[in-house]
């Protein structure tokens, strides 16, 4: 299926378990004209990482994954993605490879969706 054609900088990848979390982040952001990709778990995130080119990915890593080998590669991509904003419970038990901005849970959306607005609004300035 091929990709809509939204400018890059406003695109957003929310990889999250709960339908809930990733339907609150859609239609606030939405409402703020970026273009949202979800998925439930680590092998649909990457598959969305390679295909959408996101700006920003916001990646709960308490998510369950079954496949650990999904979740790696997908850590290993986002570890090269110029804004992640990761989600967790204890942000010590964040994977090395994951340097970008931390948010512990529980997280209020109107802060989350502000930072995440401000890495769009970051990415802008330092893209090409």
């Amino acid at each position: 299926m091929p990709l809509p054609s939204v400018p890059a900088g406003k695109r957003v990848l929310i990889v999250d378990a709960s339908a809930d979390a990733r339907d609150v982040l859609r239609t606030a952001l939405a409402r703020r004209g970026v273009e949202t990709y979800a998925a439930r778990g680590p092998r649909d995130g990457l598959d969305l990482l390679l295909r959408c080119r996101p700006v920003v990915v916001v990646l709960d890593l308490d998510l369950p994954a079954p496949d650990a080998a999904a979740r790696t590669v997908l850590e290993d991509a986002l570890a090269q993605q110029p804004a992640a904003l990761v989600v967790l419970s204890d942000p010590a038990a964040a994977p090395m490879a994951i340097n970008h901005h931390l948010v512990r849970k529980p997280y209020h959306y109107a802060p989350l969706i502000r930072k995440i607005e401000q890495l769009i609004e970051h990415a802008a300035h330092v893209e090409p």
